[in-house]
């Protein structure tokens, strides 16, 4: 997929190669299909980091604020991808979620979610421990919700697919190349890159006459390349997991989570059945000690500088801390970890769980310690930057691309 970029003028340059980017360029063709449009990506393949590590859920809608982006797009989103999938031959499984309190104290956030089911026009059904039975036999809870439209699907298969489709309709798909500048003028946006091990030697750089940054864990740096006062930051959340052992894999057949807590945008540790078959735990929350470090010994110093001098991280860090004790108690601890999910299904046990590849999750968070909860994008005459594509962004990925392929028409 690669070919010479030189210093060829196209009319959209979108940097990032994650399910949002790739959405973002097919809606464009789908728009306009007279324009030329290239996709930069720093890896060798598409969605490599968060798109690749996704968990695989499409989510309902459930848990976001009503007449929120987020809320919006997500439910925009899933009916978009699930016509995708029914389209272009992807497989994916509405099998359902419930939602799980197991403490009293937790009957009332869970109608609260019930209550905000109902704003999001999402279908929720509250049941008791007898209903919860029928469908998870191994779980333990007081009361639920059950979801039944929430499903399963991979999110990587669905953007080989995009960028199939996207090669097809003549957009250039450019992999193994880094942006090292991006430059703002009044005739065009100039995009620096350098070629990775893999690339021509020829890949310089381009005019543009638009540029959308889609760069997820890199987005605030992308973004600093033209707006250099940006105040907010992406900190870098490891997103820990487990893997059921084939033996225990029939004590879940579907998604079970946890009532979420509503001080903090994480899920808590939940159990998701994945389209293969297998059974994923998790995930626990950690800062990372890279911006892509997906284990703890990926270490970069310069990466945790940049963390240690923004003072958004000490904020952070100094409201939730407690919560942030557990997480960190949890990933250290596998008996700790093992002790989260049996409050879901009592009869796991150490043996049960196999260490499973982690995900980083970018999270955007203002120089107060706020965590931005929902979609965040910046404009000016010839730059969108996506900043802030938290989860659903995945789900969501079609609608986000929709809204940011309209904004992006309105400025070429």
């Amino acid at each position: 997929m690669n070919g010479g970029l030189g210093t060829s003028r196209v009319d959209v340059a979108i940097v990032g190669g994650g399910i949002v980017g790739l959405a973002t360029a097919w809606k464009l063709t789908q728009r306009r299909p007279d324009l030329s449009i290239v996709v930069i990506e720093k890896e060798t393949a598409v969605a490599q980091h968060q798109t690749g590590h996704n968990s695989g859920v499409l989510h309902s809608g459930i848990y976001y604020k009503p007449g929120s982006l987020k809320a919006r797009t997500c439910t925009e989103g899933r009916l978009a991808m699930i016509e995708f999938c029914e389209t272009h031959d992807i497989g994916y499984d509405l099998i359902g979620k419930v939602i799980v309190a197991t403490r009293t104290e937790q009957l009332t956030p869970l109608r609260k979610l019930e209550e905000r089911a109902v704003s999001n026009g999402v279908t929720a059904h509250r049941i008791g421990p007898e209903q919860l039975a029928e469908l998870e036999p191994h779980s333990a809870g007081i009361a639920a919700l059950h979801v039944p439209g929430a499903g399963i699907i991979d999110y990587s298969e669905v953007c080989r697919r995009l960028a199939g489709l996207l090669v097809e309709a003549g957009v250039q798909l450019r992999t193994d190349t880094i942006v090292t500048d991006i430059s703002e003028r009044p005739d065009a946006v100039r995009v620096s890159v350098t070629p990775g091990p893999n690339a021509p030697i020829d890949d310089y750089g381009l005019q543009s006459s638009l540029v959308v940054t889609c760069g997820g864990l890199q987005s605030d740096r992308l973004a600093r390349h033209t707006n250099p006062e940006l105040a907010e930051r992406i900190l870098p959340f490891r997103g820990e997991y487990y893997e059921l052992s084939p033996a225990s894999g029939h004590l879940v057949n579907a998604l079970i989570y946890p009532v979420p807590d509503a001080r903090f945008p994480f899920l808590g540790v939940h159990l998701t059945k994945m389209t293969n078959g297998s059974v994923h735990a998790g995930p626990n929350a950690v800062l990372a000690l890279a911006r892509e470090g997906y284990r703890w010994r990926d270490i970069d110093l310069g990466d945790l500088a940049e963390v240690a001098r923004f003072p958004g991280w000490w904020k952070l860090a100094a409201k939730y801390w407690k919560i942030g004790a557990g997480e960190y108690y949890r990933s250290l601890s596998k008996n700790a970890f093992v002790t989260a999910l049996q409050e879901l299904v009592p009869e796991l046990s150490h043996a049960d769980l196999e260490p499973s590849p982690a995900g980083v999750r970018a999270q955007a968070v203002s120089p107060e310690g706020d965590l931005l909860d929902d979609f965040v994008w910046s404009e000016s005459d010839r730059i969108v930057n996506v900043l802030n594509a938290p989860s659903p962004a995945a789900t969501a990925s079609l609608s986000i691309g929709e809204q940011i392929a309209q904004r992006a028409e309105g400025h070429l």
